[in-house]
Formats: structure tokens, sequence, C-alpha cells
């Protein structure tokens, strides 16, 4: 299973990035190149343990549609949450946040298993684990142009 790691410090407070990271708008306002947004469950606010919501997104010109769950939620520091149904096999996205002198450093972890067999390997070494890396990046970045401008 393909692991993707990524850390970027933030010039905010842990309270603010944590927020930030789990709130459906901001959410819609980072992801904004793939159109993604909430369709089903909690579809506004702060998700928190047990929320469930179901995203719409146009990846690779399709639009897909994924449900997570969040299965668990250590304030500030960590939430975790998981693929319940989607194009992927399975994936657990994890978010850590570490408070600094100055700010907050953002840990995504993000590990998946592709689908549709060898034919997802395949895939996933042509382009699905740099595109899902590419996402995460840029979607920490905007999280932290946003937490830096509050």
């Amino acid at each position: 299973m393909p692991k993707i790691e990524h850390d970027i410090f933030i010039n905010a407070p842990i309270e603010v990035c944590f927020d930030l990271a789990r709130n459906i708008e901001i959410h819609t306002k980072t992801t904004s190149k793939t159109r993604e947004k909430a369709i089903a469950g909690v579809t506004k606010g702060l998700l928190e343990k047990g929320d469930i919501v179901t995203w719409e997104a146009i990846h690779f010109g399709m639009k897909q549609r994924l449900t997570a769950q969040v299965i668990e939620m250590q304030k500030p520091n960590r939430f975790v949450d998981i693929m319940l149904e989607g194009i992927f096999h399975s994936f657990v996205h994890t978010h850590h946040f570490i408070r600094e002198k100055n700010g907050t450093i953002m840990k995504d972890q993000f590990q998946y298993k592709a689908p549709l067999g060898v034919i997802g390997l395949i895939a996933d070494k042509l382009f699905l684990e740099k595109y899902m890396e590419n996402f995460i990046i840029s979607r920490a970045n905007a999280l932290k142009k946003i937490a830096e401008n509050k």
C-alpha cells in the first residue's frame, strides 16, 4: 500500500489549523481545482468523530463520489478519516498537528490501496501516486494560506 507523507509549517496556532483542516467549507475552498463539494452526511461545519461525509469531485475528467468517516479525533492534535465507499479499494488519512513556538506543523499521512487489482497497481505506479501526492500538497498549501491570513 502506498503511503504519502507531507509536512508543512503554518504560522498560525494549532487550534486554528486543526479546525480549518476539519471544516467542510474550507475543504471545499482548498480543493477548488477538483470542484469538491459535500453532498451527503455532514455537509457544513466542523467534522467530529463518527461523522460521515460524501464528497463529489472531478478527478481525471470524471465525476466521482467518495464517502469517508472520521474514526478518530484527538483535539487539537490528530484526526483520522477512512474511506467507506469510493474509487479506491481503501484509504486511511491521518492528520497530525504539532504545536511549535511560532506556529504549527501539519503532517498528512495518506495510505491507500488502488482499485482494480493489477491494473490499479500499474496505474498507481504510472500516475496515481504522484496525482494524490500533488493533491495533498496543494490542499496543504491552500490551508496554510488561509490560516496565515486569518
